[in-house]
């Protein structure tokens, strides 16, 4: 399958959301800060909090989980915010009336399992888009596995986020690269989503093989917790990606989730 993946998707998307933002941001000598959450956590209404005061205490993009109940990818922070949210009735498509009600001026990119997608129907990409949403992330869903549904997401008019892990080989991050838009999403290290004490020690050179084989913007993630942390990597990467820190600092309250990110913010900045 992977002989068919020979088109460059990210060509259809030079005009978009993300890449204004990148490309704004890049201008600037600032790096992007984006935040994850998960949808309708700890309720729907907190939630719709949380993501329009993302955007005034510094986020660059957003990130909008769709709980999901069997998020493999996931730890331990960010399957409760699953399984909460679920509980309390969140659902694809209340997502993505979370996201239209939001009415958020900064680039929004669904994160979503693959399961949700395709039971939600053909139009589905069609409908993300009029809510507002402009790129989509797929953690389950490796370049060269389903050519068709990768042709289907990368043509979308939403720009298809990548994954690339710390062990991928050079060939391998070329190949993922021409296939996705809007950034790259370089996971800092193997495993499950989670807060890290430290950041991976063979970050600088992951980035710098990533880099060598594309011209996306490169956001790192997984295990990024703290303003240092956000800071250190700044000085490497296009962005920083938080999750499971935001995440739980949400479960607390949203005055928590915008005081660290404003701490990040100002750390990044400082870089």
């Amino acid at each position: 399958m992977q002989t068919l993946l020979t088109a460059d998707m990210s060509s259809s998307t030079t005009t978009s959301a993300l890449t204004t933002r990148f490309a704004a941001l890049k201008a600037e000598g600032r790096q992007a800060l984006v935040c994850y959450v998960t949808a309708g956590h700890p309720n729907r209404e907190r939630s719709l909090d949380l993501m329009r005061g993302l955007e005034a205490a510094g986020a660059d993009v957003l990130e909008v989980g769709v709980p999901f109940s069997d998020p493999m990818a996931d730890g331990p922070v960010i399957q409760e915010s699953s399984q909460i949210a679920i509980a309390d009735g969140m659902t694809l498509e209340k997502t993505l009336a979370l996201i239209a009600e939001a009415q958020l001026t900064i680039p929004v990119v669904l994160f979503s399992y693959l399961n949700p997608i395709m039971a939600a129907g053909a139009d589905i990409l069609c409908r993300a888009r009029d809510a507002g949403v402009h790129g989509i992330l797929i953690t389950d869903l490796p370049v060269g596995a389903d050519a068709e549904r990768e042709t289907w997401l990368g043509t979308s008019g939403l720009d298809f986020i990548r994954l690339v892990a710390p062990t991928t080989p050079a060939y391998r991050m070329a190949e993922i690269s021409r296939n996705g838009g809007g950034f790259v999403y370089l996971i800092s290290r193997m495993g499950v989503t989670g807060e890290q004490a430290a950041i991976a020690a063979d970050l600088p050179e992951t980035l710098a093989r990533l880099r060598s084989v594309t011209t996306l913007p490169v956001c790192v993630g997984f295990g990024i917790s703290t303003p240092e942390q956000a800071r250190c990597v700044a000085k490497l990467g296009d962005g920083v990606v938080v999750g499971s820190a935001l995440v739980r600092a949400a479960s607390n309250s949203n005055a928590a989730a915008f005081a660290l990110i404003r701490a990040m913010r100002t750390a990044m900045d400082a870089a």
